[in-house]
């Protein structure tokens, strides 16, 4: 086992060097070496790495010392080594005729600590691209979404088409300005309780999903008057209507869109409960639970390359003939 995490670890330095020519030799070598730890014995718990991690210490508290000094690093900045991997991927996504779709959504980590994730749908599932940890149990808030998005922003590919997906807790009326400011698209979910105002007057989001019109254009949203568009979908199994904001002209399949934002479920699942049990870190501080999270997103973009690399050099049968 030693040799593989050491041979792995090798090949990451290798990666790294090229995307972080910048970062010191010794972090890009103790990244790659905390990486190919995890994906190894797939656990965040940091006992779990240290009594598998390859270094030259008898003890197994030494090593549980060295990942701690590593993850309590400030040189080591989880956007400015997620930038040239996002870059990467964002530029694949770019490609594609669906655009480039972000997801935000926020989810518990820790007793503590909540993670708000701005992530790459991915296929069917999705990819993290940074993330903002607080200490706290309740919402993060927008302040902080502005300043997560406002990081990566400068990310995205020139003359791309970016959509942001969210749900409820982020149809406001101030994260549709933003991506406005953008020039971003969006599909963001709304309450039930935002104001609407149009030419047929003031109500509520909900009272027009009750309604007959199933397309709403041009209407402001809140006292903050931002204008958006808004498709609606009540669907027979669903136990309320789909209110969805975007800025492209609303229909069944732009609103219908917005299940593409499920695809962070499967990525959380891998960080936590059903992948490395990052929930379960005795982690207490915000910054080192940033930089924990950052190794295993680089662990998941080495498993994606690596899936996508044997995809392109050793196709099946039915892969052939695409």
């Amino acid at each position: 086992m030693v040799g593989g995490i050491r041979a792995v670890a090798d090949g990451l330095v290798d990666e790294f060097k090229r995307l972080l020519p910048w970062q010191r030799k010794t972090q890009r070598g103790n990244l790659a070496l905390l990486v190919a730890t995890m994906l190894e014995v797939r656990s965040a718990n940091l006992m779990d790495l240290a009594a598998a991690l390859p270094r030259e210490a008898d003890r197994t508290d030494m090593r549980y010392q060295w990942i701690a000094r590593v993850l309590g690093n400030d040189l080591i900045n989880p956007d400015a080594v997620m930038a040239p991997f996002a870059a990467e991927v964002l530029a694949r996504a770019a490609a594609d005729r669906r655009g480039i779709v972000l997801i935000l959504d926020q989810s518990k980590v820790s007793d503590r600590h909540q993670v708000l994730m701005l992530a790459l749908r991915h296929g069917e599932r999705a990819l993290p691209l940074a993330w903002r940890v607080e200490t706290t149990e309740g919402a993060i808030g927008f302040g902080t979404q502005m300043a997560l998005l406002d990081a990566v922003a400068p990310w995205m590919p020139a003359g791309a088409k970016v959509c942001l997906m969210g749900d409820r807790f982020y149809g406001t009326a101030d994260l549709i300005s933003l991506c406005q400011g953008h020039g971003w698209d969006y599909r963001l979910r709304l309450k039930g309780t935002l104001t609407v105002k149009d030419r047929s007057g003031r109500t509520t989001t909900a009272a027009r999903a009750r309604g007959e019109i199933r397309y709403l254009e041009d209407v402001e949203l809140t006292a903050r008057c931002a204008k958006t568009h808004i498709g609606i979908i009540r669907d027979p199994g669903h136990d309320q209507p789909w209110i969805v904001a975007m800025s492209e002209k609303p229909g069944y399949l732009t609103t219908l869109d917005y299940s593409g934002r499920w695809g962070i479920e499967p990525m959380f699942s891998d960080f936590k409960s059903r992948g490395f049990g990052v929930e379960n870190t005795q982690i207490q501080h915000p910054d080192r639970l940033a930089r924990l999270l950052l190794v295993m997103a680089l662990a998941l973009y080495s498993a994606v390359s690596t899936g996508l690399w044997d995809e392109a050099n050793h196709p099946t049968p039915a892969e052939k003939k695409f």
